[in-house]
């Protein structure tokens, strides 16, 4: 391979390791939020975690959909059969068995407050109505198959019905809906303008000291955003989603670059291992500290239980390839209705 090759190929090696520490930055992020409301919310009070979770709230998920189309166009002339199996099928299939696991775990306390029969209803209804932490992996089959089906529609004109619908704040009470308006517009951007999201990441690898200047206006800007309570009007909302999506590309690129803080690559590579599973370790170690009354601090509470969910659902998942339960983490072959080229690899984007 000629030098220039070589070049190329560290290059794409680094896209690769920038992308993988900005999704786990993400996925920590969005454990913290269950993790940190949940034990609040069962506290009765607040700590010191919560303004992390109130400051991510803007851009938080914008960036796990940005980067979920990021790869899109790899992939999107793909035949429907193969498209299908790889973007709607994989995702159906774990939010099927994972909607199954989390309802498991949830439907004697349904059962006991309801009955039964609500409860058959209940699981029903999470057919159409994500169930809990889920409607991540609900939604993006959803916006693969819509991002080709409007492949004929002009690009402007699909950006902006959804940048409209962002500002819309739609609430229906239907999370499909709602989710889909307030978020596609961050996926969509993700497949449109990938290439302007590499050539950040680029010019942010190039120029490390310029790219830390930037974070840390950007860290004010939202900060005081966030605590003005100004972070959901209309069109803020949009450039805080854009704006912090951005910043946590950059992030990803200057820690790849330095090689630092490898458990969020780590993360990352892994982030819908952590996300389907996350909830049981987070749950217990919940229940468990607050009925031990170890730890007295709402904020340490939250940053253990935390902790607790990401380490705890790889432990799952490496427990469940040790078992040979791989199912719970690898499509099998009789969920797959196009053929395999290699194997698959559980992540939001290829």
């Amino acid at each position: 391979m000629t030098s220039n090759g070589t070049s190329a190929a560290a290059e794409r090696s680094a896209r690769i390791d920038w992308v993988d520490y900005a999704k786990g930055i993400c996925i920590v992020m969005v454990v913290m939020m269950h993790s940190v409301l949940g034990v609040e919310k069962a506290a009765g009070d607040t700590g010191f975690m919560h303004a992390f979770v109130m400051f991510a709230q803007p851009f938080r998920m914008p960036d796990f959909f940005l980067i979920s189309g990021l790869f899109l166009s790899v992939v999107i002339d793909r035949d429907w059969r193969t498209y299908l199996d790889r973007k709607v099928v994989h995702f159906a299939y774990f939010y099927v068995l994972w909607m199954t696991i989390q309802f498991g775990f949830k439907a004697p306390g349904f059962a006991a407050e309801h009955g039964w029969r609500h409860v058959g209803f209940l699981y029903l209804e999470s057919l159409v109505e994500p169930f809990g932490t889920l409607w991540f992996i609900y939604l993006l089959p959803i916006f693969f198959v819509v991002t080709k089906l409007s492949r004929g529609i002009p690009s402007l004109a699909i950006w902006l019905t959804a940048a409209a619908l962002e500002m819309a704040h739609v609430a229906t009470g239907w999370t499909v809906v709602d989710e889909f308006c307030a978020r596609f517009v961050y996926f969509y951007s993700g497949y449109l303008f990938a290439s302007y999201v590499f050539a950040l990441s680029d010019r942010s690898r190039e120029k490390p000291v310029l790219a830390l200047i930037g974070l840390a206006l950007w860290a004010l800007i939202n900060g005081a955003v966030v605590k003005a309570d100004y972070g959901d009007w209309p069109l803020i909302s949009l450039v805080l989603g854009f704006a912090g999506a951005g910043a946590i590309i950059v992030m990803g690129t200057l820690l790849a670059r330095m090689q630092w803080l490898n458990f969020l690559r780590y993360c990352g590579e892994h982030s819908i291992v952590i996300y389907l599973a996350f909830f049981l370790p987070m749950a217990v170690t919940r229940t468990l500290l607050l009925k031990t009354g170890v730890i007295a601090d709402i904020g340490l509470m939250s940053l253990i239980v935390t902790v607790a969910g990401v380490a705890g659902a790889v432990v799952i998942w490496r427990l469940a390839l040790a078992l040979r339960a791989d199912f719970l983490f690898e499509r099998p072959d009789a969920f797959w209705i196009a053929p395999k080229k290699a194997a698959p690899v559980l992540q939001p984007a290829e």
